[in-house]
């Protein structure tokens, strides 16, 4: 399965909903199960973003509908990246 990086900003309306339940975030990621993806390491981080998560879906289009439906709610705001694994990277230079 192809593995994305998520990089995820709280509106104000995410913060407090992070704030009053902060089980909500294991919540959703359950949801995205439902959806087709698997979390493998979620954290939370300073700076630009508030969440990095790495995400294994089955394909473009099935990570894409999940983060249209996420940040349709209106609580998170998802940059999106696909990730190249380093050998498959590498082994793809070495190929040509």
């Amino acid at each position: 399965m192809p593995t994305y990086v998520l990089l995820s900003t709280l509106t104000d309306e995410g913060r407090k909903t992070v704030k009053e339940r902060p089980d909500r975030i294991k919540e959703v990621n359950q949801e995205l199960e439902g959806m087709g993806a698997r979390v493998i390491s979620q954290y939370a981080v300073l700076g630009a973003y508030d969440f990095i998560s790495i995400v294994d879906a089955a394909n473009n289009e099935t990570i894409a509908r999940i983060s249209v439906e996420l940040g349709s709610r209106g609580t998170v705001q998802i940059m999106t990246l696909p990730a190249i694994p380093i050998d498959e990277f590498t082994n793809q230079l070495r190929a040509r």
